[in-house]
């Protein structure tokens, strides 16, 4: 599946991936091949993207659309 990260600064993430774990509203959840087409508000907490490049971010909220073998994550990461 393709995920694609933004940020309001930059791409983050642009690649393919095997799966994404993600701080939903309503709890953590991971996204894999073929999952059922979701929009949700993301929390505060960590984005961790696996696959041949792996990703770990923790963000302070945003939104995560999945459809088509397609996630489309914005988010503002958080800065320390």
């Amino acid at each position: 599946m393709h995920v694609k990260f933004v940020t309001p600064d930059r791409i983050l993430f642009d690649s393919e991936a095997e799966s994404v774990l993600v701080p939903g509203s309503a709890g953590q959840f991971e996204i894999l091949q073929n999952h059922a087409p979701i929009i949700s508000s993301l929390e505060d907490g960590q984005v961790v993207v696996k696959g041949k490049e792996n990703l770990s971010v923790s963000i302070v909220g945003g939104f995560v659309e999945v459809a088509d073998n397609n996630v489309s994550i914005c988010a503002e990461v958080e800065h320390q």
